[in-house]
């Protein structure tokens, strides 16, 4: 098997500084682990100029798309790192699918208006990476075989001597605003109690849209973002046309490492305190709370199940149950899913079988997602997806497009949302959805 080139840079905390040198380049993205002020992440991601940009069509099948994904890693070909660096990835697949991805893998209705016209996915085939470890405190350039030698030379000129990059501005012209009156989300969460009641589901998640026009730079809003409210799970995708993805997620959807998986599932949410008493408090009442740690675990249930598809039998497992997380804006309730993937399977089978994650649908799944689509007006969109990245060597690592922004056309949007069960209360509810994402349009207001 050929053998990746790596070439050592000066390790930078914060990506920010060496992604500016391509951040006008095409197919410019960034996983982004929230350093220096994130604690949990490890690894940091980016690169551009991919050698194929693969976006799923209208009417194609997801199973379609994933196999267009699959040959075009082949194409690429095997690759290993050379020893002694442990590194994510050696050349692959870096993208998006959004939530909407799923009306590829299964049956669903077409209520909810697609204003935005995000395509469903979108991935790059990326030959080179500049990865920055943050526990070895190293930052390097790895190049996959196939990259031609002066592509390698001018990408070590490029970050070898950074320029300074021109000045540039965000702003929003105006508020950002619901789509949502709240009548119309306590009409929703009503509708969603009967469904309960019904029996036709346990959870549903339900959410709200925020936007509001704006011009400039998406980049200088996502440093600023980041700055403010710095998540393990965020990423920066540039898409054409001056648009871009911005995330600021703290959860992550399914990891694969030497065909070990891992899932990570956030249900159960409360506010961070204006003191460290009232802090501490709310910490304690989410453990504490029956109905957050019931949620939580029937999403858990949930993704047993999903996993159980694609993994070995008797290989699942639930190491970790109602962990506490916290975050600049709130503390989160997460457990974790594990298991192995089975000998005829690979990473691409697994996001088939589990896409879009359960923490954010709700259970029964496709139940849920058909009231999703009845009740919010406009299709999520990226929102609720998934950023990630797929190597040769079958690494991946993807994050749930929470707390995620997309600004395209001249506007940007935001959603926030939450677990509707029988006994949630609308106003509560309302106020969480506000919450979650109240730090994030504080910021893009205050640009």
């Amino acid at each position: 098997m050929s053998t990746c080139s790596v070439h050592p840079l000066p390790y930078r905390a914060n990506p920010a500084e060496y992604f500016t040198a391509i951040r006008h380049a095409p197919g410019a993205v960034l996983l982004d682990s929230g350093r220096p002020a994130a604690e949990r992440g490890r690894y940091d991601l980016l690169s551009a100029w991919p050698e194929a940009t693969l976006a799923v069509w209208p009417d194609e099948s997801g199973s379609d798309f994933l196999q267009r994904l699959r040959e075009n890693l082949a194409l690429l070909g095997d690759a290993a790192l050379p020893a002694p660096y442990e590194l994510p990835f050696a050349g692959g697949l870096i993208g998006y699918l959004s939530y909407d991805f799923g009306r590829h893998l299964e049956q669903l209705p077409h209520l909810a208006v697609d204003d935005l016209r995000l395509p469903d996915a979108r991935f790059g085939l990326y030959a080179w990476a500049l990865i920055s470890d943050h526990q070895a405190q190293t930052s390097q350039l790895v190049f996959h075989p196939k990259l031609v030698e002066s592509e390698r030379q001018r990408l070590i000129t490029l970050f070898s001597h950074p320029t300074p990059s021109a000045p540039a501005t965000f702003k929003l012209h105006g508020k950002m605003a619901p789509d949502l009156t709240a009548q119309a989300y306590q009409q929703a969460l009503a509708r969603i109690q009967d469904y309960i009641q019904a029996g036709d589901c346990y959870q549903v998640n339900f959410a709200q849209r925020f936007r509001a026009p704006c011009i400039g730079d998406p980049w200088v809003a996502y440093c600023a973002l980041r700055e403010a409210c710095p998540t393990p799970f965020s990423g920066f995708q540039s898409l054409p046309d001056d648009g871009a993805v911005l995330s600021l997620s703290p959860e992550r959807f399914v990891k694969i490492s030497q065909r070990q998986v891992e899932t990570r599932p956030i249900k159960g949410t409360r506010p961070r305190g204006a003191t460290a008493t009232e802090d501490a408090a709310n910490a304690a009442e989410l453990l504490a709370s029956p109905k957050d740690r019931a949620e939580n675990l029937m999403i858990v249930d949930l993704l047993r199940n999903d996993l159980g598809r694609t993994c070995r039998i008797g290989s699942v497992k639930v190491p970790e149950l109602f962990s506490l997380e916290s975050y600049p804006n709130v503390h989160h309730l997460v457990s974790s899913v594990t298991g192995e993937l089975a000998d005829d399977k690979d990473a691409l089978d697994l996001i088939a079988g589990s896409f879009p994650g359960g923490s954010i649908t709700g259970a029964p799944k496709i139940r849920a997602m058909q009231i999703i689509d009845e009740l919010e007006p406009t299709r999520r969109g990226l929102y609720c997806g998934s950023l990630l990245y797929l190597d040769v060597r079958g690494e991946m690592d993807s994050s749930i497009a929470i707390r995620s922004l997309l600004v395209k056309d001249g506007q940007v949007c935001c959603w926030g949302g939450g677990g509707i069960v029988a006994d949630s209360e609308w106003q509560a509810e309302y106020q969480e959805s506000m919450t979650k994402v109240r730090v994030l349009l504080q910021t893009l207001e205050g640009l």
